[in-house]
């Protein structure tokens, strides 16, 4: 999609279709007057309206238009203005977003005889000649960011049995080419060197390898730098404990957070992010087989804990143990990890944020406001040091579900108490649980299937932190 931004005096509107805002009508409409197509759109009302607003209001805009079949559009900036947005930077959350709703996975689709219906051409008309190129400088990052949002959404769309680790490593590759990013994949025989027995432990069910892959972009010299990781479970079908029909269909997307962590790190280099960034991402497939882990097996991690597995399916913290472990060797001041780890995320939250757990309460704080300012939003939950003492293992050091009492209990607090045991020695740790956030929620105005989150937030904390 071509978005532009073009002084008033020098557009031409044949073959455009005129956006219009109007708080009179009950629901947007395409209307005909004096000959021009208008698509006419319900403004909210009120006198200002907030971000949340603004990346609904510009996604309805698309997707309306991808419904009746209108390929290019006009939008007057000065009547966007006039909805009295709070903030200054509305040119680039727009264009974020019309290229999030502009996005569908067609990648297994014939295409239809009249062709898709996406948009092909936004136009923004600006009077004022001083504010071009402070529009178009916000529409080209604001683009660029949504290219790769979708980008990595293509990545989860993607079935298991065509995104296996291998094919997510060569999938990464792929996507850091004429970037500053630097890929390495430690394979098996790397992993049983270090002795990483938990990624291990949860491979050996699959005839599918597991990767390791490790990126890495230098945009500023640094000792310390910040370290991602990203949970990249291709396909978990919950291993011996299966997942019921329900829970087991669309578990291809348990990858999510991996391909967040990639994306977000080439969109650093993109746009040129003066910090050392260190992305970590353990590739597994979890499958049943006579080689499956079993439950109450015991894993020797590669901190050296052992790791009592109570059930198969909380597979996702114990492949991360082991990245936490291997993130040491960087020295890192923060090390933010990123996984589709718990429906329980999604009891607590429902589809409309991230969990987010840490002992660092000033950069949860941080991170609440960027979730705001980015789109990709989070919520905090409690992490007192009781918590801790309910993933102590029995028989081995730590238990991957609650050690007594009802495993569904706390199930994401308990999810991030796990990972904490690896977590200890940082100087600052954040947990973001997205397992409520994975799926585009059906009030969004997104396609079925991945939401692309929290890539746009990682984003900003990469920027600011």
């Amino acid at each position: 999609m071509r978005i532009a931004v073009v002084a008033e005096k020098k557009f031409k509107k044949k073959g455009f279709v005129q956006i219009s805002f109007n708080k009179e009508i009950a629901e947007s409409r395409s209307i005909l007057n004096g000959g021009k197509e208008i698509l006419e759109i319900k403004a909210l009302e009120k006198e200002k309206i907030n971000r949340r607003q603004a990346i609904l209001l510009a996604r309805q805009i698309i997707i309306l238009a991808k419904k009746q079949g209108i390929k290019r559009i006009v939008l007057d900036w000065q009547k966007i203005k006039s909805l009295k947005f709070k903030d200054n930077d509305i040119a680039k959350i727009f264009a974020i977003n019309f290229e999030m709703a502009n996005y569908e996975f067609i990648k297994y689709k014939k295409t239809p005889k009249d062709g898709w219906h996406f948009v092909e051409e936004v136009i923004l008309i600006a009077e004022e000649e001083k504010e071009l190129c402070i529009l178009a400088k916000e529409i080209k990052e604001g683009q660029l960011i949504g290219k790769y949002v979708n980008e990595a959404r293509e990545l989860s769309n993607t079935p298991g049995g065509e995104m296996t680790p291998d094919l997510l490593a060569s999938e990464i590759k792929k996507a850091i080419k004429n970037t500053k990013v630097k890929m390495k994949v430690l394979e098996k025989a790397d992993m049983q060197k270090l002795s990483m027995g938990a990624v291990l432990g949860v491979a050996k069910g699959s005839i599918e390898k597991p990767k390791f892959i490790i990126l890495e972009y230098a945009g500023k010299k640094e000792k310390n730098p910040i370290v991602l990781i990203g949970k990249g479970v291709t396909f978990d079908s919950g291993g011996l404990n299966l997942k019921p029909d329900e829970g087991i269909s669309e578990m291809h997307m348990d990858m999510s957070g991996g391909a967040a962590i990639a994306f977000a790190i080439i969109l650093a280099a993109k746009l040129g992010i003066k910090k050392r960034i260190i992305g970590l991402i353990p590739a597994v497939e979890n499958m049943p087989s006579g080689e499956s882990l079993r439950p109450n097996d015991i894993l020797r991690s590669m901190s050296g804990k052992t790791i009592e597995v109570q059930n198969t399916d909380a597979e996702g913290r114990i492949i991360l143990a082991d990245a936490l472990t291997y993130a040491e060797k960087y020295n890192p001041r923060l090390v933010v990890d990123v996984a589709t780890l718990t429906g329980a995320s999604l009891i607590s939250l429902g589809e409309k944020a991230s969990v987010i757990i840490s002992k660092d309460e000033k950069l949860i704080e941080s991170v609440k406001k960027l979730g705001e300012e980015s789109g990709d939003y989070v919520w905090p939950l409690p992490f007192w040091e009781e918590y801790e003492k309910e993933v102590r293992g029995v028989f081995a050091d730590v238990c991957n579900l609650r050690n007594q009492g009802n495993t569904r209990f706390a199930g994401a607090i308990l999810g991030g108490a796990f990972l904490y045991e690896f977590a200890k020695k940082f100087p600052s740790w954040l947990h973001i649980d997205m397992g409520s956030r994975d799926h585009a929620s059906y009030d969004e105005f997104l396609s079925k299937g991945s939401a692309g989150a929290p890539i746009r937030l990682l984003v900003k904390l990469l920027e600011k932190y």
